[in-house]
């Protein structure tokens, strides 16, 4: 078994079992009883159900980012989905995935992250950067439409969470 398959199953798995034993996955109790226009899951939680986003939950747990994305917030994410980091050099996501590596992968998958700020996309076509958690700026860009963060293309906006938002993305970014 290689290390991404066991990294994306261990990592998969425990955020799983977060998801499953989190109080904040039903903050309101019987969720049968209510009807919710809310959102009721956190930023790693929506993702984890959203399906597409496997290796960026397995480099969440390598990093131990998980209970930082599911702290108070805001934040406002830039996810790569599983075909973007598809889209890296061959044995790239493997190498970032060992634990002498965290500090890279730290680095990169903080640089996807805005801290502070809830960042929605009628905010993001106004600005020209923004400031992510690793301490760089990422370069935001609207052309025929479409918005880029560096030089990923914004699929799906706005996907509300508890306690921030998610833009998904077509390409992982890689900080200077």
């Amino acid at each position: 078994m290689s290390v991404l398959s066991r990294s994306l199953r261990l990592g998969v798995a425990s955020l799983s079992l977060s998801l499953l034993t989190s109080t904040s996955a039903f903050p309101y109790g019987d969720m049968e009883e209510k009807v919710h226009t809310m959102p009721t899951k956190d930023i790693v939680n929506t993702a984890i159900s959203a399906g597409n986003f496997k290796t960026l939950a397995a480099a969440l747990g390598a990093a131990e980012l998980v209970e930082t994305l599911k702290g108070k917030g805001p934040f406002t994410v830039f996810a790569p989905t599983d075909k973007a980091f598809a889209k890296l050099p061959a044995g790239t996501v493997e190498s970032l995935l060992k634990p002498e590596n965290k500090q890279a992968l730290t680095n990169i998958l903080t640089y996807h992250v805005v801290a502070g700020r809830d960042v929605k996309a009628a905010d993001v076509v106004k600005l020209s950067s923004v400031r992510s958690l690793n301490g760089q700026s990422v370069t935001i860009k609207t052309v025929d439409g479409k918005v880029f963060i560096n030089n990923a293309t914004v699929v799906k906006a706005d996907i509300a969470s508890t306690n921030g938002t998610i833009h998904v993305i077509d390409n992982v970014l890689m900080p200077n």
